[in-house]
């Protein structure tokens, strides 16, 4: 039984990963000339982490993660501590495994080495062009070559997904009207006013900013969302930044926050896409199409589990497919379970990444009952056991 995966990115090496622990031959098919990954990190809760130690990523991660003991949540405005979260080894023991920080490169670097290791087949610069299905068989067009046949498609190939297009053809993502200043520093070049090894979130009017450390602390990622449009540029991906652009969005935050915007030598843009939350089991997968990730349902950032649910997205595939090895199931069957497991999770983060926005950016009365609430509950509202207690299977 061969699965095709489209796409070489954080859920494509997840998928491939998965349906190779599940006894399934890979091949895998990445439009770039070479495996690579943006500078940018990413927040991986213990819902996400258990899926890589279950696949005995355990070590490999702790060689290139940060691990923080709390995350804070301050106003842009004054800089008073609005609420904070523990994590370390008190979320740890809460839900079976830690909060982890890491950078997108070394997340992806691991996954690529794991897969590596399975035989699974990689061809780059190799993007697929399109597909057909009959009960029996998928078949995929790459521009090169003859037709590549295989028993299941799995479409992970991002935000403007050629397999989504055509499976759904619903259209391009929408734009969100929000753009994200992205930056990495080495926390040994900070002033030490400036240096952390726990998550801070700074909410302010019609912005935010996200910090926290990469690569075993010794590197800080900051991200900043702002209200804003890029244009027709907004269909690229990553574009280079006008320092002065962000700063003037954030003229009124505090001054700590500022000291640490002029800090950042070098910012890249994003513009932030995403769709609507799903709709149905049949945005997940038809036939023997299966859509993972970013392809399936890009969320705003707002929750840090875009990553998280399309590794959440694989575990659950290669569960299904590892059903499919018995002749009792047949793989539309079993990829209609995996859709069913799958899109209301994915739906109620998307939703809740969507709300979020709207609480982080928020002006007025609501920015007033927001901040008083952070002081009351704290903990109890930053905590997500819905989320965070999640057990997917790791295959």
């Amino acid at each position: 039984m061969t699965v095709l995966v489209a796409g070489g990115g954080i859920g494509g090496l997840a998928a491939a990963l998965a349906a190779s622990r599940a006894g399934w031959d890979v091949r895998l098919f990445e439009r770039a000339p070479a495996f690579s990954e943006v500078g940018a990190g990413i927040q991986l809760g213990p819902n996400v982490v258990k899926v890589l130690h279950g696949w005995g990523l355990a070590d490999a991660l702790a060689g290139v993660a940060a691990f923080p003991e709390r995350l804070q949540v301050r106003s842009a405005v004054s800089g008073a501590t609005l609420g904070e979260l523990r994590l370390g080894a008190v979320m740890a023991g809460r839900y079976g495994a830690p909060y982890a920080t890491v950078h997108r490169a070394d997340l992806h670097g691991l996954l690529l080495h794991a897969v590596q290791q399975t035989g699974a087949r990689l061809h780059l610069d190799r993007a697929l062009k399109g597909f057909s299905q009959t009960p029996q068989a998928i078949s995929v067009q790459t521009g090169q070559g003859p037709d590549i046949e295989g028993d299941v498609l799995v479409g992970a190939d991002g935000l403007w997904s050629t397999i989504r297009q055509q499976l759904l053809g619903d259209g391009p993502p929408r734009r969100t009207g929000h753009l994200a200043y992205r930056a990495l520093v080495q926390q040994a070049v900070l002033p030490e006013s400036l240096r952390s090894q726990n998550v801070t979130a700074w909410l302010g009017p019609r912005m935010h900013i996200v910090q926290y450390p990469v690569r075993r602390g010794e590197w800080l990622n900051v991200v900043a969302i702002v209200h804003g449009d890029m244009g027709l540029e907004a269909d690229g991906w990553d574009h280079s930044a006008n320092a002065a652009d962000l700063a003037a969005s954030c003229a009124g935050s505090c001054p700590a926050l500022q000291d640490l915007i002029a800090a950042v030598d070098a910012w890249r843009l994003w513009a932030l896409c995403d769709r609507p939350p799903m709709q149905g089991a049949y945005q997940h997968a038809v036939g023997r199409v299966a859509l993972l990730g970013d392809a399936a349902h890009p969320m705003r950032p707002y929750l840090a589990q875009g990553a998280g649910m399309a590794i959440e997205d694989a575990a659950e595939l290669g569960h299904v497919l590892a059903l499919a090895l018995d002749p009792a199931f047949d793989v539309p069957t079993v990829l209609q379970r995996y859709a069913l497991n799958r899109w209301q999770r994915n739906a109620r983060v998307q939703a809740r990444a969507m709300r979020n926005g709207e609480i982080f950016h928020a002006e007025g009365l609501l920015r007033w009952g927001r901040d008083a609430s952070l002081k009351l509950l704290g903990e109890k509202i930053l905590d997500m056991p819905w989320l965070y207690a999640a057990t997917p299977k790791a295959s």
